[in-house]
């Protein structure tokens, strides 16, 4: 009698059950976490249209845009919900993850179990928690259809058409795109220099080069916002270092704080010089695909002047494979190498997941309190004070640039003071305001 196969897509959906159920804390969280979220809702609701013409600004994301105002329209009001649009999309990546690591010819345990060592890392934690990341679960899905059609197809051209029209989608949602080719230079070399992979690469080589040919002086003269955009190759080395020794640092919520504290990092270093060493050890093939995949990921970031979770998306998604494709071929020195590194990175991954559900209850709290404060004092301007034991940094978030929230304009009518003897309230930790006069 032949042993009964199992199903097709059994392992599939229990990578996206699992990966859902992980991120129950992100699916259940009442509230936002920064101003994009609010400031996105408040262009859905007043019925601006969806940005597709204006090449010449410096954030050209007009698919990521209009996707956001649909989705805002529709879910801004239940957060919940909106979560649960998002953290779905991102375990669909997972599932995606998983079916590129089967392409390469992993086994199911050791996809699976990359796929969702991905979701528990704090970049796709951080990614699939923020509204503000939806550019990076879109520029990924493309990337990963690109990988997962390109292994399935035999003929060149038709590989070369998937690739330029997924190229430009990603292009269209972020420019982090530019790290498709890179990745596809990889995925040629290391999969025997296969013809469909070579003309997956020409096409979306193609379809940048004449993106960049559009938008070129946009992306180094337009005006942008925040020293966070500035190019320098200077940026390099520090970028690069900060997303290697990031994850296994669990009490970190963004990754632009990491060199803040020496002892943690010289720890993490460590742990990395290990990892590193177990992959040497268990495959110099998948070693080199770790560090020059992880660039590849990183490529279009690197030289920006700051560093942010959600940036290295990518960077997690192909070095969480990576190394757990090394896995069965480690020795047990390795295993403890690659297992302490994965635990802390997993632990880190979940404590990005529980704070920022924390910022979403002071969120769902203190923006309908500032919002009844403002239409209560409907020609005044009002002060604000975060009190000792609140987190000043996410109430500047929540009040940046927003321009109005539940139909009440706010713009420029909030202002900070350093004294509670100027506010007109004092915020509570909770997000609650105590009125003061």
């Amino acid at each position: 009698m032949s042993t009964p196969q199992p199903c097709r897509w059994a392992v599939p959906l229990l990578v996206l059950a699992a990966a859902l159920a992980l991120q129950w804390p992100l699916i259940f969280n009442p509230g936002y976490f920064s101003h994009d979220e609010l400031q996105w809702a408040a262009l859905a609701s007043s019925g601006a249209p969806s940005p597709w013409w204006d090449v010449s600004t410096f954030q050209y994301r007009p698919l990521t845009f209009s996707i956001w105002m649909a989705l805002s329209r529709t879910l801004f009001a239940t957060p919940m919900a909106f979560h649960a649009v998002l953290v779905s999309w991102g375990s669909l990546n997972a599932v995606l993850l998983y079916g590129v690591g089967r392409g390469f010819g992993l086994s199911r345990a050791t996809a699976a179990a990359g796929a969702l060592g991905f979701v528990l890392t704090p970049y796709a934690a951080y990614t699939h928690g923020w509204v503000g990341c939806l550019a990076d679960l879109i520029w990924l899905s493309c990337a990963l259809l690109i990988a997962l059609f390109v292994q399935r197809v035999r003929t060149p051209w038709l590989a070369a058409c998937i690739s330029a029209v997924l190229m430009a989608m990603a292009l269209l949602a972020k420019e982090a795109a530019f790290a498709i080719p890179a990745l596809l230079v990889l995925a040629w070399w290391f999969d025997g220099r296969k013809p469909v992979w070579l003309a997956a690469l020409l096409a979306t080589g193609i379809v940048a080069a004449v993106y960049l040919g559009l938008r070129w002086d946009a992306l180094l003269h337009a005006p942008r916002e925040g020293s966070q955009y500035t190019l320098s190759v200077l940026n390099l080395p520090q970028r690069w270092f900060e997303y290697q020794v990031f994850a296994p640092i669990p009490p970190l919520l963004e990754i632009s704080t990491t060199l803040r504290r020496s002892g943690p990092v010289l720890v993490a270093s460590l742990l990395w010089l290990g990892l590193l060493a177990a992959l040497w050890r268990a495959s110099r093939k998948l070693c080199a695909l770790f560090l020059l995949g992880g660039i590849a990921a990183l490529f279009p970031v690197l030289p920006l002047g700051s560093s942010w979770n959600h940036y290295a998306y990518g960077f997690a998604a192909i070095t969480a494979m990576t190394i757990a494709a090394a896995w069965p071929q480690a020795n047990r020195l390795g295993r403890s190498a690659i297992l302490l590194f994965a635990a802390l990175t997993a632990l880190h991954g979940g404590t990005v997941m529980w704070r920022m559900q924390q910022v979403g209850r002071i969120q769902a709290v203190f923006s309908p309190a500032l919002a009844q404060a403002i239409r209560t004092h409907p020609n005044a301007t009002l002060t604000l004070y975060p009190a000792p034991d609140a987190k000043a940094w996410v109430f500047a978030r929540l009040t940046h640039a927003i321009p109005a929230y539940d139909g009440v304009a706010i713009g420029e009518r909030v202002q900070w003071v350093d004294t509670p003897a100027l506010a007109d309230y004092i915020i509570e930790a909770d997000g609650q305001l105590r009125a003061l006069r």
